[in-house]
């Protein structure tokens, strides 16, 4: 076991859980079972604004609040504008919906669920949700109809079966993305028990992962589960990361364990107003998670879930960001600047223009530092 704490989190535990043994502190089950969740809990270590207040004791907040110990400790007390902060605190703006353009389900998963908690959307790949909790809620999720426990359909042994059974007669499907909630929250048996029987299916090329547990409660990363996954190689992990102040000695720790396993490690991160929407921001997280060695993957704009109009930028202030990174930075650092089209359109990658113009099989463009003329002909 990791015993070792970042500067932070050593201090918040030396203020609020001085007496708690550092076995217990690293221990994920006593995490879990001491996840801060009320105006009560956070008063404890944040000085709350009348906002978050409301928001947190409000009967009508659309979305449980649940934040790990360790996560709180990685938030400034004092500071309401603190990037991790406004990802999990609630405030009265999440009671603002605006139904002309924000969904219940915006990317219409349910509508292209065949059977309780598979998503079908794409012809060889299938989104498998395998639960609705998780150890912190974000406040812009996209299934804030589901996590918290509030999932239309019984989440148990049989509604796994049910799902595997489908992938089983599906034999279009190649790739199959374990999610939920986070699927991590579950014990090394029961995810040994859904590992083996996805990994028996013949079609089924490759299995993936979606979670955040590594950054929110990264004890759960643990030898004993490690050894476990790599059994059903290939395996992959979609780690979602919004800010640098997430990747921390535990955080980084949790990840050097999985991809000494042979588990290739890939980011989701959010765009938030007011979180992670400047150019420096994204450079210094796609920096830091490459010496971790996680490939930054997606730059995700925000879905248009209700009561997350705070959290949306524009389109161009994402496009502006991918031109401050390309050519500025290493390419493995240039996540794709990704839009999941409302009403089940899929995802599709929004680009900086860099081709001014095409004649014939002439070419003229725009370089990275905006500078025009650039000539190719193509000869194909």
């Amino acid at each position: 076991m990791n015993t070792q704490l970042n500067p932070k989190t050593e201090n918040f535990k030396r203020k609020y859980y001085n007496t708690v043994a550092i076995d217990d502190w690293n221990d994920w089950r006593w995490q879990l079972k001491r996840k801060q969740q009320s105006s009560e809990d956070f008063s404890r270590f944040l000085t709350l604004t009348n906002d978050e207040k409301e928001g947190l004791e409000s009967s009508t907040t659309r979305l449980n609040v649940s934040v790990t110990p360790y996560y709180a400790s990685l938030i400034d007390p004092e500071n309401p504008q603190d990037p991790v902060r406004k990802t999990v605190i609630p405030t009265v703006k999440e009671l603002e919906i605006n139904e002309d353009t924000e969904y219940l389900d915006p990317l219409a998963e349910d509508s292209n669920s065949p059977v309780p908690g598979i998503v079908h959307r794409y012809p060889d790949r299938v989104l498998f949700i395998t639960t609705d909790f998780c150890p912190v809620y974000c406040r812009y999720c996209t299934r804030s109809r589901i996590v918290g426990g509030k999932a239309n359909f019984k989440i148990n042994l049989n509604q796994w079966q049910i799902g595997i059974n489908y992938i089983a007669q599906h034999s279009e499907i190649r790739d199959v993305l374990i999610s939920g909630g986070d699927p991590l929250i579950y014990s090394d048996s029961q995810l040994h028990w859904l590992l083996e029987n996805i990994r028996k299916i013949p079609h089924v090329e490759i299995i993936r992962i979606g979670t955040k547990i590594p950054f929110v409660l990264p004890q759960r990363i643990t030898t004993e589960l490690v050894e476990m996954i790599k059994e059903f190689h290939p395996v992959y992990m979609s780690l979602h990361v919004l800010h640098p102040n997430e990747i921390t000695y535990e955080s980084s720790y949790a990840c050097s364990l999985l991809t000494n396993a042979g588990i290739p490690l890939g980011s989701q991160t959010v765009l938030l107003k007011g979180v992670n929407d400047t150019v420096s921001t994204i450079k210094t997280l796609m920096h830091n998670l490459l010496m971790i060695r996680v490939k930054p993957y997606y730059l995700l704009q925000c879905d248009p879930v209700f009561g997350t109009g705070h959290f949306r930028t524009s389109i161009d202030k994402g496009v502006d960001i991918i031109r401050g990174l390309r050519g500025h930075t290493s390419g493995y650092a240039v996540p794709h600047y990704i839009i999941d089209l409302p009403e089940g359109g899929g995802k599709v990658s929004i680009d900086p223009e860099y081709l001014n113009s095409h004649q014939g099989n002439a070419y003229e463009f725009t370089n990275y530092l905006g500078t025009t003329g650039y000539k190719y002909s193509d000869s194909g």
